[in-house]
């Protein structure tokens, strides 16, 4: 990886991960070939918090159809990263 802004893409703004921001879990998009331990750096990195642990899922693209062509959506990989208890929260929206 180039930078640590290369590995966190997006941040993930649903109703499940709005509510799960309140357990200090933050979900995030993040590049296809990271591991957990590039995720960690980059997120202590560009935050300033500690991290507790990662969880990591990769998503298969959907198919899509438009008349009789079928393709697919690329994949991706998400992240949900825990701080400590002790660590400051992540400000996603600045006021």
């Amino acid at each position: 990886m180039e930078s640590v802004y290369d590995i966190l893409k997006r941040p993930v703004i649903t109703e499940k991960s709005m509510a799960a921001m309140g357990n200090r879990k933050y979900t995030f998009m993040v590049d296809i070939h990271a591991n957990k331990y590039e995720i960690k750096e980059a997120v202590e990195k560009i935050f300033g918090v500690k991290v507790q642990s990662i969880c990591t899922m990769k998503m298969q693209g959907k198919e899509k159809r438009v008349g009789v062509h079928i393709g697919r959506r690329p994949e991706s990989k998400k992240a949900i990263v825990t701080l400590t208890p002790d660590s400051k929260t992540i400000e996603l929206f600045q006021a």
